[in-house]
C-alpha cells in the first residue's frame, strides 16, 4: 500500500496515460509516435497490474509476474518496430503512415 495515495488516484492516472496512448495511436502520421504511443498503452496496463495486485492481495507476485511479460513483449515488439521503421525509411525516405502504402506492391 501507498501512504497517502489512494487505488483511485492511481488508476485515474494510468488511465489517462492509457486514453492519451489510444488517441496518440489513432491521431499521429508518423510511425514512431505511433510506437510511442503503444508504448504508452502498455506500461498502462503494466502500472494497473501491479497496483491491483498489491492492494488486493498483497502476498501475491501475480501482478509483478505480468507487468514483466509485458515489458517483455514490449520490448520485442519495439525492437522488430524499429527494424522495420529503418527498413521502410532506407527504402522511401519517410516514416510516414502513407509511405507505407508503397510496401503493398
Amino acid at each position: 500500500m501507498i501512504n497517502g495515495i489512494s487505488i483511485y488516484e492511481i488508476l485515474t492516472l494510468t488511465t489517462i496515460l492509457f486514453f492519451i496512448g489510444v488517441y496518440g495511436f489513432f491521431t499521429r502520421k508518423n510511425l514512431i509516435t505511433i510506437l510511442m504511443s503503444i508504448e504508452l498503452i502498455l506500461n498502462a496496463s503494466a502500472i494497473n497490474f501491479v497496483i491491483i495486485n498489491t492492494y488486493l492481495y498483497p502476498e501475491n507476485l501475480q501482478g509483478a509476474i505480468f507487468s514483466v511479460f509485458i515489458i517483455a513483449v514490449a520490448a520485442a515488439e519495439t525492437a522488430l518496430a524499429v527494424a522495420i521503421i529503418i527498413n521502410l525509411y532506407k527504402m522511401i525516405t519517410s516514416v510516414e503512415v502513407k509511405g507505407t502504402e508503397l510496401m503493398k506492391y
